[in-house]
């Protein structure tokens, strides 16, 4: 019997190819800019829990500190929650560090009188550090200690970043539901055309007496065809398209400072499962409203 639903719903597909068509276009486009956002998410959401890991918070110390109150603030800056190691920088360490760093700019050094950096705790953070807030938290207890001076964990910059993928996240969500609105709606229209195509055909059917199941079936494997078609084109076009992007991204860094990955085949198969429920809802919307006419 399911054969027999399939080669009906393959025989309508074929002899309705143009709606058929645009529909699964369609699909294919929404599921290529939808999975795309969800591409974007999930490598930035790796590259900001990579940067985490080697994420260091700077701790400047006021000058002039005694050496007893040295050990004090680096007993207490330990015992805080969420640091892992801590280690003092002496400003003269600092400075032949920054020499090292500058070397092609050695002449800028020549004409120092004193050294004007100042002495520092380099703070590695613990695994449960998890989040920018707790970041951000761990950094504002450091700074409001004495004789602490500054602390600098590039606030500047990752916040930003984080910010921005903040918006593209809803964004991202705003524009999901918007192409499922629009993909329910045009499955929906196409079903109820090749519904109204094969009216008389449905008519008699119902007059000999089949039951909804029978006449409903092969529309509903009709629209996961359709969804599955389009998933897997659009998902076909994004990979096309993230090989030779990734590509040339990954070429322009440091080798092993970014590395991009494609969807995993859980999310491949969620997101074919969920073109297929769009496109079973879309033949359901219009079914219902026919056979209640």
């Amino acid at each position: 019997m399911m054969i027999l639903f399939l080669k009906r719903a393959i025989d309508d597909i074929l002899q309705n190819r143009f709606l058929n068509l645009v529909t699964i276009i369609t699909i294919s486009l929404a599921i290529l800019i939808a999975s795309a956002f969800i591409l974007f998410f999930v490598n930035t959401s790796d590259i900001i829990n990579s940067w985490k890991k080697g994420l260091r918070i700077m701790a400047y110390i006021e000058p002039g500190i005694h050496n007893v109150d040295l050990a004090g603030l680096e007993r207490t800056v330990q015992s805080l929650e969420g640091v892992h190691t801590l280690r003092f920088i002496s400003k003269q360490e600092a400075l032949e560090r920054l020499k090292v760093q500058m070397k092609h700019q050695s002449s800028l050094f020549e004409n120092l009188s004193e050294n004007p950096l100042p002495d520092s705790f380099e703070i590695r953070m613990t695994a449960s550090i998890g989040s920018w807030q707790k970041i951000e938290s761990l950094a504002a207890q450091i700074e409001s200690l004495a004789l602490i001076e500054e602390v600098e964990y590039g606030q500047r910059w990752i916040g930003r970043f984080v910010r921005i993928i903040s918006l593209f996240r809803l964004a991202g969500y705003a524009m999901g539901a918007l192409f499922f609105m629009a993909t329910v709606f045009i499955v929906a229209n196409t079903i109820r055309l090749v519904i109204y195509s094969r009216r008389e055909e449905v008519e008699i059917m119902r007059l000999v007496g089949a039951t909804d199941r029978f006449i409903k079936m092969p529309f509903y494997i009709e629209g996961l065809i359709q969804g599955g078609l389009g998933a897997s084109i659009g998902l076909a076009l994004l990979f096309i398209s993230f090989f030779f992007i990734s590509s040339n991204i990954e070429q322009g860094f440091s080798p092993g400072l970014v590395h991009l990955q494609f969807l995993s085949p859980p999310t491949i198969g969620g997101i074919l499962l969920g073109s297929m429920l769009v496109g079973w809802l879309g033949c359901y919307i219009s079914l219902k409203q026919f056979l209640k006419a």
